[in-house]
């Protein structure tokens, strides 16, 4: 296996997700300099959704219009427009415009927006264009893209966004009795780099995936670890029997029988219908708890424990990601089985840190050093598992042909959706969760 290879396959993964989830940790820096405030969060979580159209038209036109849209030239332009839209952001994400007497931050929404497509639709393009290299490189991919989300937190970490500090705030009420209300405030911290150089940050990010791209398509080296179908440079061979005599032809690998009798028509046929369903069915299930719905209650589920801890379990969750990945690189196991017990051990995890979101501010061994640690193990063990599953689906659905990889972009997206639909009135319109304050919130001893 090539070393370059894997690497630029990493490099390519990246770019996936990574200037949505850097817009994610820089929010608590950005929130208190543009008229949204704390609500940008729930606009935010609107047009990712609505992002969603781009993945919705790239599936459409696989369906209906096939070997018709170029895959190499969407990933081209959805890099470019990703690296430029980030670039942007640095100059104009403070900006207003007065909308109907109010003013908002429209430039910052609709680049937003532009990223969230950016992103959304790489889950439909970036995976199907791994069917060109080798099967072992999948796995690399998907390292690529847990680190989507391990990079900008890293960087949040040195920037130093979200740290705060209780500052004692005590006010005199009656100066001849000298009675006095002790009382901690939360202050911010000034970050040690500016979120203008932040965003320019991402965008060098996206640039790197760009150059990435490039060096898989024409790099000679490269060029000697594609896989022998007829994907070449992205575009699908516009004979439709072609097509289905490659993603028919079982993969030569000791996991599946040569020769092997058709259980369905779904790629290479080794799988029935009722065990893509359950395939598919999980892949939704888990996108949806690790995307959307556990994420946006982590405040809730760690901050209780003190501001250190919430830091460490998005820090050891964001490392968690392609560690996950990276043992997969060594066991790329394919069992279904394993398959359905790590997602009922990781959705066990995601109940218990869904529980402690529920009981805030005050969850379960709240006064405690164990509650903590708990707490952050629990995360660790949610997104290793979880994660783990993603790429044991992905290794499944490469072997039955770009069809499925497609299917697999869409699914991904689909499961997101449905978490986003479920927790959007809970966490924003119901208000459902509730924080606390960080400083002030007194909880009983032993009391959940």
């Amino acid at each position: 296996m090539s070393l370059l290879t894997h690497l630029l396959a990493c490099l390519f993964g990246m770019g996936s997700w990574v200037s949505i989830n850097g817009l994610w940790v820089e929010l608590p820096l950005i929130v208190n300099h543009i008229p949204e405030g704390w609500y940008l969060p729930s606009y935010l979580s609107v047009l990712i959704q609505m992002a969603n159209v781009g993945p919705l038209f790239v599936t459409l036109m696989h369906r209906f219009r096939p070997g018709v849209l170029n895959e190499s030239a969407v990933i081209y332009v959805i890099i470019s427009l990703g690296t430029v839209a980030s670039f942007l952001l640095g100059f104009f994400w403070k900006e207003t415009v007065v909308v109907a007497g109010v003013p908002r931050s429209v430039a910052l929404l609709v680049l937003t927006f532009f990223l969230a497509a950016v992103d959304c639709t790489s889950s439909v393009t970036f995976l199907p264009f791994m069917m060109k290299l080798k099967p072992q490189y999948l796995t690399t991919y998907y390292i690529g893209e847990g680190v989507s989300g391990l990079l900008p937190a890293v960087v949040a970490l040195i920037q130093g966004v979200g740290v705060v500090h209780c500052v004692n705030n005590t006010q005199t009420l009656n100066s001849s009795n000298s009675s006095e209300i002790f009382h901690l405030h939360a202050q911010y911290q000034p970050a040690n780099f500016s979120a203008e150089v932040f965003f320019f940050i991402l965008s060098t990010m996206m640039l790197v995936c760009l150059v990435a791209f490039l060096l898989l398509n024409y790099h000679p080296a490269v060029g000697r670890e594609h896989s022998n179908n007829q994907y070449t440079n992205g575009v699908k061979e516009s004979s439709q029997k072609n097509r289905n005599s490659v993603e028919q032809k079982a993969m030569m690998d000791p996991y599946r029988p040569a020769n092997q009798k058709r259980k369905s028509s779904f790629g290479t046929g080794a799988y029935s219908w009722m065990q893509v369903l359950y395939i598919f069915g999980i892949l939704a299930w888990v996108n949806a708890l690790s995307n959307v719905v556990l994420p946006s209650v982590q405040s809730y589920s760690c901050m209780p424990y003190g501001n250190n801890i919430y830091h460490l379990s998005a820090t050891m969750a964001a490392v968690s990601n392609p560690l996950a990945c990276f043992i997969a690189l060594f066991l790329p196991i394919r069992s279904l089985l394993l398959m359905g017990a790590l997602t009922v051990i990781g959705s066990v995890a995601g109940a218990y840190i869904m529980g402690m979101a529920v009981l805030s501010p005050c969850p379960l061994l709240v006064n405690g050093a164990s509650g903590g640690v708990i707490i952050v193990l629990v995360w660790i063990l949610f997104i290793l598992t979880l994660s783990y599953v993603k790429v044991m689906i992905g290794v499944v659905l490469r072997d039955e042909g770009h069809s499925a990889l497609v299917w697999c972009g869409a699914v991904v997206q689909l499961g997101s959706l449905l978490g986003a639909v479920t927790m959007f009135p809970l966490v924003s319109v119901y208000s459902y969760f509730s924080s606390g304050d960080t400083c002030n919130t007194k909880c009983a001893t032993g009391h959940p």
